[in-house]
């Protein structure tokens, strides 16, 4: 007799087992009052944190500083998001050895910091005089001379033996319409113009908040607030609520790796490096090896023969078993 076919006799057989009265009705009612309020009380005593969202006049007004360091690096394209890769721009993305999947669909969400962050915003808004002048300068220059200006700018500004981060200290040069750009953003920024503009230009709902998070990512404002919430990677903030709250405890084996020194190297080149350089693709691979091992444990010999070297079911289910075993 096949296996199929003795599978379906054993199905047409009667149940031989042990059996109880169930009471649906009465088991479901307890359960839903119980779950009820476990639900309400729980939700109560350890409820989300409700933290206002991170404003881009928030920003300007508390590190005023970082948020015009950061335009300027948008400006000339030495921002993260200038060389983020697929699928915003060109640049590198994460990848094992010569396999790099981000690549493979190419740029389908084209980002151009400079155009999508700074000019388009500040066009998007009458804008004082000044302002309009360095627009229109701006447009007519080529794009050489544009990234010169900008370079410019954006060297002093960083330079650790002159401005050193801080724009006021930055020394007089051929800088173009650059400061006055970046001025006129910071002015919408603090006034909350910014955040209505940036988000979908024209356009009253919005749901793709990818151009707010890029542009604050390349600051220190929105890196700082995920440390202050406790939100970082090292931190196990993949499973956090903001302030350390217990939050999605299913991403633990991902986030379990990112724990890990190799994982959250501060060296520059090596093994280290290149791990935490691309640790996203890594640990993603990493779990998918483990699923397919666990979707696979009944066709892989000698995973499949564990329960019967180690019988755990049987002690789980012990007062079956030894009923079972009852002459």
């Amino acid at each position: 007799m096949s296996v199929s076919m003795r599978q379906r006799e054993i199905e047409r057989q009667p149940w031989a087992g042990p059996k109880r009265k169930y009471d649906i009705v009465k088991e479901g009612t307890i359960a839903v009052v119980v779950v009820a309020i476990l639900t309400i009380g729980l939700a109560w005593i350890f409820s989300s944190p409700d933290e206002p969202a991170l404003t881009f006049k928030g920003w300007a007004t508390s590190a005023p500083e970082n948020f015009i360091v950061t335009t300027v690096a948008e400006i000339a394209g030495t921002s993260d998001s200038a060389s983020y890769g697929p699928p915003y721009n060109a640049g590198e993305s994460q990848a094992i050895g010569p396999i790099s999947p981000a690549q493979w669909p190419g740029v389908t969400q084209p980002i151009d910091p400079v155009n999508d962050f700074v000019i388009i915003p500040l066009k998007s808004q009458q804008q004082p005089q000044g302002v309009m002048t360095a627009l229109q300068q701006w447009d007519a220059a080529t794009p050489d001379q544009q990234m010169t200006w900008a370079t410019n700018l954006d060297t002093a500004i960083n330079d650790p033996e002159g401005a050193d981060g801080d724009p006021n200290k930055v020394p007089d040069g051929d800088y173009g319409p650059t400061t006055t750009l970046t001025a006129g953003l910071f002015h919408m920024a603090t006034s909350g113009a910014l955040d209505g503009v940036l988000p979908a230009p024209g356009q009253f709902f919005n749901t793709n908040s990818t151009k707010q998070i890029m542009f604050l990512g390349d600051g220190s404002y929105l890196d700082d607030a995920g440390t202050a919430f406790h939100l970082q990677g090292d931190l196990w903030g993949m499973m956090n609520e903001t302030g350390n709250f217990p939050g999605q405890q299913w991403l633990m084996p991902f986030s379990f790796w990112y724990q890990l020194p190799i994982f959250n190297s501060a060296d520059e080149t090596g093994f280290a490096a290149t791990l935490t350089a691309n640790g996203d693709i890594y640990i993603l691979s990493i779990i998918g090896v483990f699923m397919l091992l666990l979707i696979f444990v009944p066709f892989i010999p000698g995973l499949r023969s564990i329960p019967r070297w180690i019988p755990l079911h049987r002690l789980i289910w012990r007062a079956y078993y030894r009923r079972r075993t009852q002459p």
